[in-house]
């Protein structure tokens, strides 16, 4: 297989941003793209009713797309809710249940770069 210089480069900087041994000449100029999702995010957000009025006790559900565990937080007086410590890296479906009133689900994707991810969660 017959390789281009710019193929070479490309594959050289790819290896070196894959181990974390970028060239110190290359630091800051190279796009810092390959760390974009790599992390922890915050949820957070507020449970409302029908005529927008915060809901007390309503039970929000955060689930991971593809193991499917479940975390679960019930929300204060005020209405809102948090979940830390949320992968960036993966997907979550989010929604909220109460006294059989359920909201729609929503999704968290790893293509949201939010490091705090805010929604609202209506239940009908």
């Amino acid at each position: 297989m017959k390789l281009n210089r710019a193929s070479l480069v490309a594959g050289v900087l790819f290896t070196a941003l894959a181990s974390g041994m970028v060239p110190s000449a290359l630091r800051g100029v190279l796009p810092a793209a390959h760390a974009q999702n790599l992390g922890q995010r915050v949820v957070i957000g507020s449970v409302i009713d029908d005529a927008s009025a915060p809901v007390a006790g309503a039970t929000v559900f955060l689930r991971n797309s593809k193991t499917k565990s479940i975390r679960s937080y019930t929300s204060g007086k005020d209405g809102r809710f948090r979940f830390a410590q949320v992968n960036m890296s993966e997907d979550f479906d989010i929604w909220a249940e109460k006294e059989g009133k359920k909201s729609a689900t929503k999704t968290v994707s790893s293509w949201d770069t939010r490091k705090e991810f805010e929604t609202e969660l209506k239940l009908k």
